[in-house]
C-alpha cells in the first residue's frame, strides 16, 4: 500500500500548512533514522479538505466580526442603540476542529517532551509474551501481533516503539509456536489479531493466517483490530468482506476517534462489512485537542450506532513516550465520561477504561475508581487504581 511519508507528497494545501517548527522537528527525526510520519493518500486528503473548510469558516468569522464593528460604528454615529451581537453561525461549528484529522498523524514538536514516567512498553506486554508474536495477559484470550506496519502512524500510538522494530507480516515459521500454544491452552477462547494493522496483509496472507489459527483451535473467535476502514476504506473490498464472512466467528474492532473521520467512503466500508454479516465494534482513544468533549464523542457514537456498529471501548491515553500533549487529565476524563452518560443511551455508550501502566491490565473507569493518591520522592502525584487481581497500581496525576 502506498503511503505518504514526505511533506512534499502531501496535498498542496496541507503541505502549505506545515510550520517552520514542524519542519525542523521532522528534519530532526529524519536525521535520527526515524520515519517522521506515514499516512494514506485518502486520510491526507481528508485532512486537506478539513483544512480548506476551516479556512473558509475562519474567513467567514472575520467577515462577520468586521461587519459587526462597521454596524456598531454606524449605529453610534446615528445615535441608535446597538443590537445584541448575534452568533456568527456557520463560522462556529468547526472552530474547535482545527486539526482533528491532521493532529492524529502529523508529527508535533511537542513529542520531543518525554516525561520520566512514560514507557516504551506502557501496557507491559513484554512481561506476558509467550512467543515472539503472542501475548497472553488475560486468561481466556491472547493477542497476536500479526503485522508491524499500519496504513498510517497514529501519533498517540502506545506501540510507537514496537512498530519501528518489527515490520513484516507474520511468517509461517513464526506461526508454529503460536499454533502450539493455542493447542496446549484450551482456556483461550479468543485471538485478538492486531499489530500494526493486520489488514496491511493481502487477502491471501490473511486467509493463511486464519486457516493456521483454526487448525490449532477450530471455532476459536477471531477479533481483528484495525483502523483500515478509516485510513484506506478502499481496502474493505467485497472480497475481503467475503473472506471475513467465511472465517466466522470473526469480529472487526475498528479504531475511530472523531465523527469527521466518517467520510462517505468510510461509512460504505463499515456497511459493507456489516452487510456481509461481520459484526463491527469500535474503540476510541480520548485525545486532547481531538475529541475531549462529551458532545463530540456523543455525536460520533450516535453515528456509529446508526450505521450498525457497536461503540465498544473509550480509552484513557496510555503513557507512551512523547504523548503527554494528547492525554486528558484523568479527573477531567471522568467528568467528560459522566457528562457523556447523560447525552446518549446505553446502546451507544462504550465502556471507559485505562490500561494500567506496566502491565496492570485493563480496568473500567468511573467516578469512584480512584482509591487514593500518593506522592513519590520527585514530587510526582499518582492516583491509585485497583486492578482486576485486587492490586493497587499507579497512574500519574497530570495537569
Amino acid at each position: 500500500m502506498k503511503l505518504i511519508t514526505r511533506i512534499q507528497d502531501l496535498p498542496p494545501e496541507l503541505a502549505a500548512s506545515v510550520s517552520p517548527e514542524e519542519s525542523a522537528f521532522i528534519e530532526t527525526l529524519t536525521a535520527k533514522g526515524i520515519l517522521p510520519f506515514a499516512v494514506t493518500p485518502f486520510y491526507a486528503q481528508r485532512a486537506a479538505e478539513l483544512n480548506a473548510e476551516l479556512m473558509t469558516n475562519l474567513q467567514a468569522k472575520r467577515d462577520a466580526e468586521r461587519d459587526t464593528k462597521r454596524d456598531a460604528k454606524r449605529d453610534a454615529e446615528l445615535g441608535v442603540e446597538p443590537a445584541a451581537n448575534l452568533p456568527v453561525g456557520s463560522a462556529q461549528p468547526n472552530q474547535d476542529r482545527v486539526n482533528v484529522i491532521r493532529r492524529q498523524f502529523f508529527p508535533s514538536p511537542e513529542e520531543a517532551h518525554i516525561l520520566p514516567y512514560e514507557l516504551e512498553d506502557p501496557l507491559g506486554e513484554a512481561r506476558y509474551r509467550v512467543a515472539p508474536r503472542l501475548v497472553h495477559q488475560y486468561r481466556d484470550r491472547v493477542l497476536l501481533l500479526a503485522n508491524g506496519t499500519c496504513a498510517g502512524y497514529c501519533r498517540h500510538c502506545f506501540r510507537r516503539s514496537w512498530t519501528s522494530t518489527l515490520q513484516g507480516f507474520i511468517t509461517e515459521a513464526e506461526l508454529v509456536p503460536v499454533k502450539s500454544y493455542l493447542a496446549a491452552h484450551p482456556e483461550v477462547r479468543e485471538v485478538l489479531v492486531s499489530g500494526g494493522d493486520p489488514l496491511m496483509g493481502t487477502d491471501e496472507r490473511l486467509a493463511l493466517l486464519f486457516k493456521s489459527l483454526r487448525e490449532a483451535r477450530p471455532g476459536i473467535l477471531l477479533r481483528i483490530g484495525s483502523r483500515m476502514p478509516v485510513m484506506a476504506p478502499e481496502r474493505i473490498t467485497p472480497d475481503l468482506a467475503a473472506l471475513f464472512r467465511e472465517w466466522r466467528p470473526l469480529r472487526l474492532i475498528l479504531h475511530i476517534n472523531h465523527g469527521l473521520e466518517l467520510a462517505p467512503e468510510v461509512r460504505a466500508a463499515i456497511l459493507r462489512l456489516i452487510d456481509a454479516g461481520v459484526p463491527v465494534h469500535t474503540q476510541t482513544v480520548l485525545l486532547r485537542g481531538v475529541n475531549d468533549r462529551a458532545d463530540t464523542l456523543a455525536e460520533l457514537f450516535r453515528e456509529l450506532l446508526d450505521l450498525g456498529a457497536t461503540p465498544y471501548y473509550l480509552f484513557q491515553g496510555d503513557l507512551a513516550p512523547g504523548t503527554s500533549h494528547f492525554r486528558v487529565p484523568l479527573e477531567q476524563s471522568l467528568e467528560i465520561y459522566q457528562e457523556l452518560t447523560q447525552l446518549i443511551s446505553g446502546l451507544g455508550l462504550p465502556a471507559f477504561a485505562v490500561d494500567l501502566p506496566g502491565g496492570g491490565g485493563k480496568v473500567h473507569l468511573h467516578p469512584r475508581c480512584i482509591e487514593g493518591e500518593e506522592t513519590d520522592a520527585s514530587g510526582q502525584v499518582w492516583y491509585l487504581l485497583r486492578s482486576r487481581d485486587n492490586i493497587l497500581w499507579r497512574y500519574p496525576k497530570e495537569a
